[in-house]
């Protein structure tokens, strides 16, 4: 922040309150030109976000880690307002992990916690002007207090943005998000207000964190690492992954463009067969298997 399967069923999310006015006129000469290389009408609807690489960017620098992610926070900025004036829908960003606040200094907790609340403070009027709706996802609960406040009195004030919503992953972990999810249906059993037997893959879903919001199109992870980092685990089931050597602290609006650019060159199938993949065969006779 500042760190062969079955076809599946998709549910129909719209954006929180209609499709958000285009601003690409406020968009960069570079960002122009990439964007003019874009359908608009297939961008993604939800870009989720796995910003990595603060403190090994400080450290190519011989900085302290803490100037890393004070330009890993400028970096959210900048990214987020290309993403409203395109009128992406959706933008997840994994901001601060549960394994962050376990297994990192407690000065660099401390830290990333005053970020936050700098953050916030300092940005709420640039959501207002951007039509930035802010959310929030994972055991917010457990932030500090003030921290805690802030962020609530930030999604109050921006609740009725109806441009890009902006949800940070604060405090999160895919694993304890399902462990919650099981609660709630753990929950709703105990109560008699449903059976074990109609648990389904809507009924977890409906007590994710993610309820509100569609599955991501694309997710992007910065700094080059191969790995998912317990990041929305369940809702990246049938997600594109672009992967860039690129630090967050140096990820503009541009690189993000970019990366839906690369996107919009993929066909996605969710399991099913793509059009370079040949012929189905229909003959029965000539698929069956002998074994000897």
């Amino acid at each position: 922040m500042f760190s062969s399967a079955a076809t599946p069923t998709h549910a129909t999310h719209a954006a929180p309150f209609g499709i958000p006015a285009l601003r690409i006129d406020e968009l960069s000469p570079e960002e122009r030109a990439v964007y003019a290389t874009l359908k608009a009408e297939h961008l993604p609807q939800h870009v989720a976000i796995i910003m990595d690489g603060n403190g090994r960017w400080a450290g190519r620098r011989s900085l302290k880690r803490f100037l890393g992610h004070q330009q890993g926070a400028k970096a959210v900025q900048l990214v987020t307002e290309t993403a409203s004036r395109i009128g992406l829908p959706w933008l997840t960003l994994y901001a601060f992990s549960l394994e962050n606040s376990l297994r990192r200094p407690r000065t660099e907790v401390s830290f990333l916690m005053r970020l936050l609340k700098t953050y916030l403070n300092t940005n709420i009027e640039r959501m207002m002007r951007n039509n930035v709706r802010l959310r929030s996802i994972g055991r917010t609960h457990e932030l500090p207090d003030d921290v805690r406040e802030r962020l609530h009195e930030a999604e109050e004030k921006t609740a009725r943005n109806t441009g890009t919503t902006l949800t940070l992953a604060l405090n999160y972990g895919a694993r304890s998000e399902l462990v919650d999810a099981v609660r709630g249906l753990a929950e709703e059993i105990l109560h008699q207000r449903f059976a074990p037997g109609q648990i389904d893959e809507e009924a977890i879903r409906r007590h994710l964190y993610t309820a509100q919001m569609p599955d991501p199109d694309l997710l992007i992870r910065t700094s080059g690492e191969l790995r998912i980092s317990n990041f929305l685990l369940w809702q990246i089931a049938y997600t594109e992954i672009f992967i860039t050597e690129r630090y967050w602290p140096d990820f503009r609006g541009l690189h993000l463009l970019e990366a839906i650019a690369d996107f919009q060159r993929r066909e996605r199938r969710f399991g099913g067969i793509g059009k370079d993949c040949g012929e189905v065969e229909e003959d029965p006779e000539r698929m069956k298997v002998t074994v000897r």
